[in-house]
């Protein structure tokens, strides 16, 4: 039996996302268990992206000056600041150092470009089947291990200043592979990093700002075309939504200070412990029965 989500509800979810979204844990690992444990329903992926809205403006705050500068420096690029040649205004020119902060805006976009390729692609896939529990706790289990590997064997050498266009193409990649809930979107785009020889923080870093325009675009896109659905049946509220959102965005500001400060000094392993145990409490939910695999959706 389902029921809606009331804002007590949504206050715990909106905790919940704050609390993991930049952790390599998975937010939306956790959106869905914890909802159908609330409400014997899936939040759904509609409910997940919007409320994604919080943490992602959280990253807007915290790195406001880095997106300020990078804005300008690329803005300046592309008026033909530094050239008028295509190198020039990807922040590049030829004889001459380039613009940091320009080629960051490029990077970014170049980075967002397999998520959203993807997203639509799979649209579909990911806001159904691939919600299914069991794959959850597999994908848990199988990145905690993959993470484990990446941050034993990265070189740990690179800082953003040495990323390159092929570079931020792979991060892309493998933050893309978060539209599967239980990999995590910070998860995903560390792993990768590691894996190409970056510095724990940078890699952290870079995953918060190449998330910006994948979180945004798919949370606003969501909003809009489900806006008529908040409240109907047992799909969370307008106002229920708002609150987790807002939750998400305080709480979520105060954890990226707090990773920052932990993977400059820190391994991954307590979470890559901390995602294997979730996958195993998973597995012991759907064998007793107290999570389905396939949990009804919000009916709107």
């Amino acid at each position: 039996m389902t029921e809606a989500l009331g804002a007590g509800g949504a206050l715990l979810l909106g905790l919940i996302q704050g609390l993991t979204e930049f952790l390599p844990i998975s937010s939306s690992a956790h959106i869905r268990i914890v909802s159908e444990l609330l409400t014997g329903a899936d939040a759904g992926a509609a409910f997940t992206a919007v409320i994604q809205l919080g943490t992602e403006s959280a990253v807007l705050l915290y790195f406001r000056r880095d997106i300020k500068r990078i804005a300008i420096a690329w803005w300046r690029a592309l008026r033909g600041g530094l050239g008028t040649d295509w190198r020039s205004r990807a922040g590049m020119p030829a004889g001459r150092p380039g613009d940091h902060d320009a080629q960051m805006a490029w990077f970014i976009v170049l980075g967002s470009v397999p998520i959203v390729v993807l997203g639509l692609l799979f649209k579909d896939a990911i806001e159904h089947a691939l919600r299914n529990l069991w794959i959850t706790a597999v994908v848990l289990a199988g990145f905690a291990l993959l993470l484990g590997w990446a941050d034993r064997v990265g070189a740990k050498r690179r800082s953003l200043g040495e990323l390159t266009p092929r570079h931020a193409v792979a991060f892309g990649l493998w933050q893309s592979l978060a539209l599967i809930p239980g990999v995590s979107r910070s998860g995903g785009t560390i792993t990768g990093g590691l894996l190409l020889g970056y510095t724990r923080e940078a890699a952290a870093r870079y995953s918060f700002l190449l998330a910006i325009p994948a979180v945004f675009g798919s949370g606003l896109f969501e909003l809009v075309t489900n806006l008529g659905d908040f409240g109907k049946g047992n799909t969370p509220s307008f106002a229920a939504t708002f609150l987790a959102t807002l939750v998400a965005f305080v709480v979520g500001y105060l954890v990226i200070i707090a990773f920052l400060k932990i993977v400059s000094t820190y391994s991954y392993k307590p979470f890559v412990y901390y995602r294997i145990g979730l996958a195993v409490l998973v597995v012991l939910l759907l064998v007793t029965g107290a999570l389905e695999a396939n949990a009804p959706l919000p009916a709107g």
